[in-house]
């Protein structure tokens, strides 16, 4: 096929594989699955033993694909992780993201060896799915519009951001140890340190400068700024990387300093990379799904299905507690963060790493590990929401309103727009806003009443159930926040 009908082809084919990936996600709320998983049976049933009959074998592409989306990704979920939600979960969030996941790696590489596996490749396998993903999680609890207590959800949210890098050095690690390498404990220890340092300090620097600059750039077009936010990525990334850090620990460190400052287009700027992450896991999962061979998982499905139930329900929840329990969490929020570390992307990516590397038996190795994320995310992942519910960790919460505001300009501005919603029990409830005596600066915008948009006015009066749009100067949000009873979304 010649040119222009074979890039024709192309983009055709990725449009419609993008297109079912996005119509497949109502289907994953009422099966209560992570949608990710719908997205690699998506990549199978296209590859080349599926309907499809795409052929697509390069696992150095797909490892090269896989970690531009997990750069996109990390960044997304750091540009959504106050620097506030940091500080509360980091103590435990460390721990898991280090002690729990060598613990992991350990007790499923044990597992692996009683099984059968070579050494080599038990130590492979241990490493690559010792990582968990919140985003698995948080999409089925969002599905069921359900919303896990603040602590509960900021431990699962860190640890799946902090976690990465160390399920990455284990894997390179482990991946020398199978090419024949010899490893001294104390070069061991030496690169994990610098990893984490150099990673950590990388971060540190790209978010500052990045936060210092943004706001005084003054750039032409509203749409020039998630440019500029995703070249701090990129080059976050890759400056830790080539400095011998952990470039996914600096990336994220990067976006969760970056909205810490004054930020521009704040709300368009996290939507931009929203929708960005979003299409990088499409793409990502569809693209490994490309190049699991069903035919390949059947030899692998045995000792898949063992390691798969191994790790739900003996691996991660004697990696979990113990590091809970000291640290003197409630017992059923250390069973569920036990029970729901699902496993996603990262796994899968970094089973391709070994191929990549040349390491004998490493495309049986990929598949072994891709029949364990999808068994060991997806019995987990059903019983998400029941499990939060059952434990008391479910967070009432105020529902989200119908419409959206925003500010829009090149210019700063000194306030943001607030929602707030008008409980039966709130001070505002039945008051017209006349009478509210707001502080000064602070202005009523738009009032939304179910699917209507109401003019605010001096005698509009508030309603239960009302989302209440306000101005606000950042020295007046406290009062408000006590006079509504809390924020629901910051829009602008």
């Amino acid at each position: 096929m010649s040119e222009p009908e074979a890039t024709a082809a192309i983009l055709a084919a990725v449009g419609l594989l993008i297109l079912l990936a996005g119509v497949a996600s109502p289907l994953s709320r009422r099966m209560g699955v992570p949608a990710l998983l719908l997205f690699l049976l998506l990549g199978m049933v296209a590859g080349s033993e599926g309907l499809g009959r795409i052929d697509f074998g390069d696992y150095g592409l797909a490892y090269r694909l896989g970690t531009i989306a997990l750069v996109l990704i990390l960044f997304d979920g750091g540009l959504n992780t106050s620097p506030g939600v940091l500080r509360r979960a980091a103590r435990p969030a460390g721990w898991l993201a280090t002690v729990s996941v060598v613990a992991t790696a350990a007790l499923m590489a044990g597992f692996g060896i009683a099984l059968g596996l070579e050494p080599r490749l038990a130590l492979l396998a241990g490493a690559v799915v010792s990582s968990t993903d919140a985003a698995a999680v948080f999409s089925v609890l969002r599905g069921s519009g359900v919303r896990l207590n603040e602590r509960t959800a900021a431990i699962l949210e860190v640890e799946s951001g902090l976690n990465d890098p160390m399920a990455v050095f284990l894997t390179i690690v482990a991946t020398d140890y199978a090419l024949g390498e010899r490893l001294e404990p104390t070069a061991i220890g030496g690169l994990f340190a610098q990893q984490v340092l150099v990673g950590a300090a990388v971060g540190f620097a790209c978010g500052r400068v990045a936060r210092a600059i943004l706001p005084r750039l003054h750039l032409p077009a509203a749409g020039l700024y998630p440019v500029v936010t995703l070249a701090a990525a990129f080059l976050s990334f890759g400056a830790a990387t080539l400095l011998g850090g952990s470039g996914f620990l600096s990336v994220y460190l990067t976006g969760i300093l970056i909205p810490a400052g004054a930020m521009p287009y704040r709300a368009g700027v996290r939507r931009v990379h929203d929708a960005l992450a979003w299409l990088a896991q499409i793409l990502m999962f569809t693209l490994l799904g490309l190049l699991v061979f069903p035919s390949q998982l059947v030899p692998v499905a045995g000792v898949g299905l063992a390691l798969a139930v191994l790790l739900a329900c003996v691996a991660r929840p004697l990696a979990v507690w113990p590091v809970m329990a000291a640290l003197g969490l409630p017992r059923r929020e250390q069973g569920f963060v036990a029970w729901v570390g699902l496993r996603g992307a990262v796994p899968i990516i970094l089973a391709a790493y070994p191929v990549v590397r040349g390491v004998e038996g490493g495309a049986g190795l990929f598949h072994l590990v891709f029949f364990v994320v999808l068994v060991s995310s997806l019995v987990p992942g059903a019983t998400v929401v029941g499990l939060a519910r059952r434990l008391g960790l479910v967070a009432s919460h105020a529902p989200s309103p119908s419409a959206d505001v925003e500010l829009v300009s090149l210019h700063d501005f000194p306030g943001e727009f607030v929602w707030y919603y008008v409980d039966a029990s709130s001070a505002v409830a039945g008051a017209d806003l006349r009478s509210l005596s707001l502080p000064e600066g602070c202005l009523v915008t738009l009032i939304v009443r179910g699917h209507e948009l109401v003019v605010a006015k001096g005698s509009t009066a508030l309603r239960p159930g009302d989302h209440v749009c306000v101005f606000v100067p950042p020295a007046e949000r406290g009062l408000l926040d006590l006079l509504f009873g809390g924020s629901v979304d910051e829009v602008g």
